[in-house]
């Protein structure tokens, strides 16, 4: 594993020389614009290793995207490699639908130290919800990103992450609702944790179970999301999405397309740069 080789994959080739907030936003940016969130492995008869060699082999090598547990530990190792004084944490995602966060930590996230502050760098929860820059680890402050406005809030030890959702206009063209939360408000829940270090291998039981069980997101729907300059693109099942945030006050523009299998494949390849070695079925 080399970290030139890395860099490469995210298309950095900037001086890297001080692991300082400048240096890491930049390595961040530049690996969510080029690295997708997805779980297409498990959408094609492919299992899911948790060992950074397989994943280095699967996201640098074979430049495919991963879902939060593979993309967050492949960053968590380069900014390692890197001098940074990281470490990672697990998470509660909030579910919508149950209106509460999940009872055992499903989510991987990190924490970087630079010069004694805190920052959440989070590569892996993908969509419109996927920050594109560090998050100062800082109660009740809003801090606003081209995605919107992200907030962190402390109470009793575990912390909570929030986003302001922004008004969505969708073409008539596309005559369809966008899959937006069943909660009310402009507030989007994420998730919750701890400032508890944790290790890779903590997640081993949970990477095998998201596998198998029927019952959680990431099995019923097959997802590629990847962040793009000015907005982000989403590909569920045969759902393609292409937003644009900001368009105009306030407000997100959103292209909806429904594809063909042909299709899929096909806006794969062109707009995700991912070639399958598998068969998909979406």
């Amino acid at each position: 594993m080399n970290i030139q080789e890395y860099f490469g994959r995210i298309c950095y080739n900037k001086p890297h020389k001080d692991a300082d907030l400048q240096t890491l936003t930049a390595i961040f940016q530049h690996h969510v614009q080029t690295i997708p969130f997805e779980n297409l492995s498990m959408h094609c008869g492919e299992a899911i290793e948790l060992d950074l060699q397989s994943t280095y082999n699967k996201i640098v090598r074979k430049k495919r995207g991963g879902w939060c547990l593979e993309v967050n530990h492949l960053l968590f190792w380069a900014l390692r490699e890197l001098g940074y004084d990281v470490c990672i944490l697990g998470g509660n995602s909030y579910e919508p639908a149950e209106k509460g966060y999940t009872a055992e930590i499903n989510h991987i996230l990190l924490k970087v130290v630079i010069k004694g502050v805190s920052y959440i760098v989070d590569a892996g929860f993908g969509g419109a919800h996927q920050m594109w820059q560090p998050l100062m680890l800082i109660s009740g402050k809003d801090q606003p990103q081209v995605p919107g406005i992200f907030h962190l809030m402390e109470d009793n030890g575990t912390w909570y992450l929030e986003k302001v959702k922004r008004k969505h206009f969708i073409p008539e063209h596309c005559n369809r609702d966008f899959p937006d939360t069943p909660e009310t408000g402009n507030i989007r829940k994420m998730y919750k944790f701890t400032l508890q270090p944790r290790n890779i291998d903590d997640f081993k039981e949970l990477n095998a179970y998201l596998q198998v069980s029927p019952d959680n997101i990431l099995r019923k729907k097959s997802i590629c999301s990847l962040q793009t300059s000015n907005g982000l693109l989403a590909l569920v099942g045969w759902t393609f999405t292409e937003m644009k945030y900001n368009y105009t006050e306030d407000t997100d523009l959103i292209n909806i397309t429904t594809l063909t299998d042909e299709e899929v494949e096909k806006t794969l390849k062109d707009k995700f740069n991912i070639v399958l070695e598998n068969k998909l079925v979406p």
